[in-house]
């Protein structure tokens, strides 16, 4: 297997850490040729003087100079929404790792795919918003589309389960996924519940953001361990596996999970269900989709089966967590409904981290939206932009309707 070269969107963020990581691991599977970052440019320059890659690109192009001035070497620099598409195309990468989070990932993913890279993808958003879009533009141009949140990640490799290596390295992985599901009964998401998950419903309105910022298990950025708090997360999740293999919406469950040693899993027709499981490190998922379809040494550590605490399971809170039903409705509905929904719990999820809402009022607001809007069926892209847009001014106009 060649070394593989890789260009980070979103390389200052928490999964960004965890791929630079993962490069440092595997030098001789993975070389960093790119890193993009939003705004953090002194964030930015310090890893690109650990790993000097020959492009860099920061979306505010008011700080350039700042990751000028921090720089110890001269790679090439692009700046801007222009830039972010422009240095996933680089010439001499293999793969772009999408980990940018909302909706910015969705132009730079696209041209990707146009230029023939293939994806690992990190932003749940991309293919919420556009997975009928994203995955067949992947299936014209011939790339891969690699899961890297960590569900996704393992339910792939529980489909892998079923292929020699040999098979994997000969087929289209999308056109595989596709001949795969045909015996998958369930794919069984698994969820740590969040802080909440046992807290009485009664008491969700003094939730702080203090307190849905504490998860339980993983840390993230502020955004996705809020959507963590309010199962929207999971949600998302359901309908990003609902593109990646292929699968009706019924066929995508949700099942509560605290310790997060499960990841996820599949239940196939004959009644066997195939699991993965590990340590709680996005470096896991991320080496794998770099690495596919082989698997290499690393210093990760594996799973101590007589150190493990109990694994347990429940059926998730539907009433008390309605983000599950919102997200199920959206995803079955298809068209611009999924964009709208991600983009109403985007302006919530804001809101109730600036007080500005309450937490039972991040739900109240994405389900306000969604009954508002006609979906448009097999939208284009500027059909998506726009119901993205239109969706945050209607989040906001219910904030302004109603405070609590």
């Amino acid at each position: 297997m060649k070394r593989k070269a890789v260009v980070i969107l979103g390389a200052t963020g928490s999964i960004g850490e965890s791929a630079l990581k993962v490069a440092r691991d595997i030098p001789e599977r993975m070389e960093i040729v790119g890193l993009a970052a939003n705004s953090n440019a002194e964030k930015l320059a310090a890893a690109a003087n650990k790993v000097r890659p020959e492009a860099l690109c920061l979306v505010d192009e008011t700080k350039v100079d700042i990751l000028r001035k921090a720089l110890e070497y001269k790679p090439r620099i692009f700046s801007g929404e222009i830039g972010l598409c422009e240095i996933a195309c680089l010439t001499n990468a293999d793969m772009v790792l999408i980990a940018i989070v909302g909706t910015g990932g969705l132009r730079p993913a696209l041209a990707a795919i146009e230029a023939g890279k293939d994806l690992a993808v990190a932003s749940k958003e991309i293919l919420v918003m556009a997975g009928e879009i994203v995955m067949r533009e992947a299936r014209d141009n011939g790339v891969h589309v690699l899961p890297v949140d960590s569900e996704h990640n393992a339910i792939f490799q529980c489909l892998e389960g079923k292929r020699s290596t040999s098979s994997a390295e000969s087929s289209k992985l999308n056109e595989r996924w596709t001949l795969d599901v045909s015996d998958v009964r369930r794919i069984l998401l698994t969820a740590s519940g969040g802080p909440f998950r046992e807290l009485a419903s009664d008491k969700f309105d003094s939730i702080t953001p203090e307190q849905a910022l504490k998860h339980p298990t993983w840390n993230m950025g502020p955004k996705i361990t809020i959507d963590s708090a309010t199962l929207f997360n999971k949600g998302l999740e359901m309908i990003e596996a609902h593109w990646l293999f292929g699968v009706e919406m019924k066929r995508v469950e949700v099942v509560i999970h605290p310790q997060s040693i499960v990841h996820s899993m599949v239940e196939f027709a004959d009644g066997s269900t195939l699991a993965q499981l590990s340590y709680s490190d996005m470096c896991f998922p991320i080496q794998y989709a770099v690495t596919w379809p082989n698997r290499v040494p690393n210093t990760l550590p594996p799973l101590d089966f007589s150190k493990l605490p109990k694994l347990e399971f429940f059926t998730p809170r539907y009433d008390d967590f309605p983000a599950l039903n919102l997200a199920r409705r959206a995803g079955e509905t298809g068209g611009t409904l999924p964009a709208v929904m991600n983009a109403a719990n985007e302006v919530a999820v804001a809101a109730f981290l600036d007080r500005q809402a309450s937490f039972p009022r991040i739900w109240e607001i994405v389900e306000e939206v969604m009954n508002r809007h006609g979906s448009v069926a097999h939208p284009d892209l500027d059909a998506i932009l726009q119901a993205d847009q239109w969706a945050r001014g209607e989040a906001q106009r219910s904030l302004k309707s109603l405070k609590r």
